[in-house]
């Protein structure tokens, strides 16, 4: 059904308005804006292949002769980095934790008691405070007998704690090894008995889950907690084997004259700085060794693409430190003055789920400029955003749309647009605080759609990134005026990309209209391969004249420009019995925006002729479809079971698989909606979000059987 004729005239009214608009404000525009710098710069070749050859490696033309293996010359190890940063910085603001003031239990509607917060604003701590914090503590270490070279391990959520911590191990040279707070009981005891680990750094909340695994990690002698605001720790019931200090205690020991000339075992570029332990999508997880070199390329390359960084900007950390993404990120920030604000998903916005109704999330009070995030989050902010403007009637809605394809229409012509930014989008990009000016997506890929509406509605440039934990996270980042979307840029400074092909699948050198193949990734930041685990580092890492390359198992393909493009995953792509080959990721990349579901897993077997998918409904969306059938809005359950909403659900799903034009045979024929929520917590999806499909099947087992019976 159409906009009354009334809205239709009013629409009419602002196209002629924006016209005489435009008209009035060209030449000031073509001043100010400068599109076509912008337009010409979008357009330019930013990569190109190093020879004639097939298969030829592509290098940035911004450094094409030689890759970076470092952001300064002078710094030749993370601790370097960060002394550079403490002589520049100092007595400015470095890290900042928002003060704890309640807790409350809010009763949900369903009768279940959700823990809500009420925050205050941020303390900070400078540069200088810092520093001397992460003496203190690797002194303290020290005395508690941790040796240099030795592993010690951090099992913690993402907090200043987290990298003071980190910082004491660059400087007094242990080998960090990082778990993701989420893993299970079995992954925890694997990953800390094969590094032989005997001290552990983690937080007071989560030292309780020891007590049941510690009789299965022998070596562990020490454990160091970070305390949490307003909460004591549990301290009894550990074996008298185990020694528990607090963070501040082993520091105040760190600080104790006898300890305070503690020689320092200065690391040099080739020691181990991480063993990253990854978030076990298809198993146990493995350990990446990533050497102090690895980082300082890596960093090289991905700072270069975020431009103008300064101790003006503030960016915000929420995303797992234990990921790759959020370390280089963090580190980078700090090595240029950038202020820090920590923040978990739960707390990030004034919607989150921990935050407290009518009391203010982190983003509005830390109002940061620069954000990472992973496509699921952007993804809900997407579809958070519209159902508010669907749900606003008529007019509104033809209004927001009217504005939103006006400033599209602008941006891809290189325009800005600071009125609508003021005005119409102020209120949407309020919800990360307002000041953003650059967003980083990792992680997985963004669609065009979230790209474009990131772009539009949080008035800032959204650089998508491709890279992986053994690449030391980015190893291509959009530039910042790049206008194109669905691409992940160009080869950073220090790495190189070459495609290989894959004749099994369809993808060659000679593929036309562009080259086609497995994504490899060669330079100094291809780190040194998996812990303990020499017969999968000979699978995935190579040597070509001298050169490391990782084989990524993306599929790439490069466009004219030198940009890359991610069209598919090796491990992802399922021949169908038909013969069709069906990109499980893409599928869902797809799917995802539907605002019908919350998340969507794509299943397919080869022994069949279709898809099946198993999806988490978005309550709100399924529930008001539910009322018009009659049903209990508050009984998800029944509402999931019910034949009705199910077809409802996948009408949907099919009507946006056709606008993100995938074929018949991708989508999914049936699909079982479920009740669960897919979170870390869950060990369904990792702390960057990706599906753990082995985890996903075999739950819903049940569910794949009866959908192909």
């Amino acid at each position: 059904m159409g906009e009354p004729i009334w809205i239709l005239g009013i629409v009419a009214f602002l196209k002629g308005l924006a016209r005489l608009y435009d008209l009035i404000i060209y030449i000031p525009w073509m001043v100010i804006d400068n599109p076509r710098w912008k337009r010409k710069q979008s357009a330019k070749i930013k990569a190109r292949p190093v020879s004639e050859q097939p298969n030829a490696p592509y290098r940035t033309v911004d450094c094409f002769h030689e890759l970076t293996v470092s952001m300064y010359h002078e710094c030749v190890t993370l601790d370097d980095l960060f002394i550079r940063a403490v002589r520049l910085f100092g007595p400015l603001d470095c890290l900042g934790t928002r003060e704890f003031l309640a807790e409350e239990d809010e009763k949900q509607s369903n009768g279940k008691v959700f823990k809500k917060l009420i925050l205050g604003e941020y303390h900070w701590e400078t540069f200088d405070e810092v520093s001397h914090r992460i003496s203190n503590l690797g002194s303290g270490l020290r005395a508690l007998g941790q040796k240099p070279r030795s592993n010690i391990c951090i099992f913690a959520d993402t907090r200043a704690e987290w990298m003071i911590t980190a910082q004491a191990c660059f400087r007094y040279n242990f080998t960090l090894v990082t778990l993701y707070a989420t893993l299970g009981e079995d992954a925890v005891v694997h990953g800390i008995n094969e590094a032989d680990v005997t001290h552990i750094v983690t937080t007071g909340d989560l030292l309780p889950k020891f007590k049941n695994i510690l009789n299965r990690m022998p070596q562990v002698t020490h454990l160091v907690y970070m305390e949490e605001q307003g909460k004591l720790a549990q301290l009894d019931g550990f074996p008298s084997n185990i020694t528990v200090h607090s963070m501040k205690q082993v520091e105040d020991i760190g600080s104790r004259p006898e300890h305070i000339g503690t020689a320092v075992s200065k690391p040099t570029r080739e020691d181990l700085a991480v063993i990253m332990y990854t978030s076990g999508s298809t198993g146990l997880p493995k350990g990446v060794m990533i050497s102090h070199g690895n980082l300082m390329a890596g960093m090289s390359g991905q700072v270069e693409r975020v431009v103008e960084l300064s101790p003006s900007d503030t960016y915000i950390g929420y995303l797992p430190l234990a990921h790759v993404l959020e370390l280089s990120a963090e580190i980078g920030s700090i090595s240029s003055g950038v202020k820090i604000g920590y923040s978990s998903p739960n707390t990030l916005a004034d919607t989150s789920s921990k935050i407290k109704k009518g009391t203010p999330g982190d983003a509005t009070v830390l109002k940061p400029t620069l954000i990472a995030a992973v496509p699921i989050i952007m993804d809900r902010l997407y579809k958070g955003v519209w159902e508010k403007v669907n749900g606003g009637g008529p007019l509104v809605r033809a209004l927001f749309k009217f504005f939103y394809d006006y400033k599209l229409r602008k941006i891809n012509r290189g325009y800005d647009c600071p009125f609508l930014n003021r005005s119409i989008f102020a209120a949407t990009s309020k919800l990360l605080g307002g000041r953003v000016r650059m967003m980083l997506s990792g992680g997985a890929p963004l669609s065009s759609d979230t790209q474009k509406f990131m772009n539009i509605c949080f008035c800032c440039p959204i650089g998508q990134g491709y890279g992986l934990t053994e690449t030391c996270g980015a190893a291509t980042v959009q530039h910042v005026w790049d206008l194109s979307t669905g691409r992940v840029g160009a080869p950073l400074q220090c790495n190189e990309i070459m495609l290989r092909d894959w004749v099994e699948g369809g993808y060659t050198s000679k593929d036309t209209p562009n080259p086609r193949g497995e994504v490899l990734i060669g330079g100094g930041n291809v780190t040194m391969g998996y812990y303990k685990n020499p017969e999968k580092t000979k699978e995935d890492f190579i040597t070509i004249n001298g050169q490391r390359w990782f084989c990524s198992g993306d599929i790439g393909q490069f466009e004219p420009d030198g940009c890359l493009k991610i069209i598919d995953r090796k491990k992802d792509l399922v021949k169908l019995q038909g013969g069709e080959y069906v990109s499980l990721s893409k599928v869902e990349t797809v799917l995802n925006l539907c605002p019908m579901i919350d998340n969507v897993c794509v299943y397919a077997d080869p022994m069949k002729m279709f898809t099946i998918g198993l999806v988490v409904p978005n309550q709100k969306a399924v529930g008001i479809f539910a009322k018009s059938l009659g049903l209990d809005t508050e009984d998800l359950d029944a509402i999931c079971k019910n034949e009705a909403v199910e077809k409802e659900v996948l009408k949907s799903l099919s009507e946006f698989a056709k606008k993100g034009k995938l074929e018949r045979f991708e989508v999914p024929a049936k699909i079982t909606l479920v009740t669960d929520i897919w979170s870390p917590d869950t060990g369904l999806v990792t702390d960057a979000f990706k599906l753990k499909r082995r985890n996903i099947e075999k739950q819903y087992q049940d569910d794949i059987t009866r959908m192909y019976a």
